[in-house]
């Protein structure tokens, strides 16, 4: 089984990271990081580069593929070479999966229209513009689509299709051996559990002022 996950500049590190780690726990799974250019891509830091071994031309038929969202992501709307590969790695994939705002990404690749799907929480609403029907779950799948709300839920989707790939005890292996078992020290990771003020502060500052409530 290949597993392809697609690089852009200024992905989110733990969109990328959270799925790699836990399907990589899939027994005789190839995780390959793949990018318009092979090299190193930059994270939306800056600071952290991962490696694109292989181009999307090298990938063209995954068997899953995984895309990350990240500020980077409003530059990939109309990247012919991403929405291109994401196509054409969809025709024959068994799941195409997103996390954050990488699923904004299969929406303009045409890959959501009419199909229920998430996303980070501002950018519910720019999901719907794009013929797609919001979901506030943190991991939702649609047929072979699964998409994951923002950032860190990304790990969540990735155990969740490891379940769904290898079986029950192979994931429940996953999350033992990675000692998965959040216990936040705050409550407030969702917008409706987080102070009213820190919701409005990010809904005034990003582009995504329609998101909803």
């Amino acid at each position: 089984m290949q597993i392809a996950i697609a690089l852009y500049e200024r992905f989110t590190a733990l969109d990328a990271i959270g799925p790699y780690q836990m399907l990589g726990g899939i027994p005789d799974a190839e995780v390959v990081f793949v990018a318009e250019r092979a090299g190193t891509v930059r994270d939306d830091s800056g600071r952290l580069a991962l490696v694109a071994d292989k181009t999307f031309a090298e990938v063209a038929h995954p068997d899953v593929l995984v895309v990350p969202g990240g500020p980077g992501q409003s530059d990939q709307m109309e990247n012919a070479p991403l929405l291109d590969w994401l196509r054409t790695a969809d025709a024959t994939s068994t799941w195409t999966t997103s996390v954050c705002t990488g699923s904004l990404a299969l929406a303009a690749a045409g890959l959501l229209e009419g199909r229920t799907a998430t996303s980070h929480w501002l950018a519910l609403g720019e999901l719907e513009k794009l013929g797609v029907r919001p979901s506030e779950e943190r991991v939702v799948f649609d047929g072979k689509y699964v998409t994951a709300a923002g950032v860190s839920s990304g790990i969540d989707m990735g155990l969740a299709l490891v379940g769904r790939i290898a079986g029950d005890e192979r994931a429940r292996t996953v999350q033992l051996i990675t000692e998965y078992d959040p216990q936040p020290p705050y409550d407030a990771g969702s917008p409706k559990k987080a102070p009213a003020h820190l919701v409005e502060m990010f809904r005034e500052q990003t582009r995504f002022k329609d998101a909803p409530a």
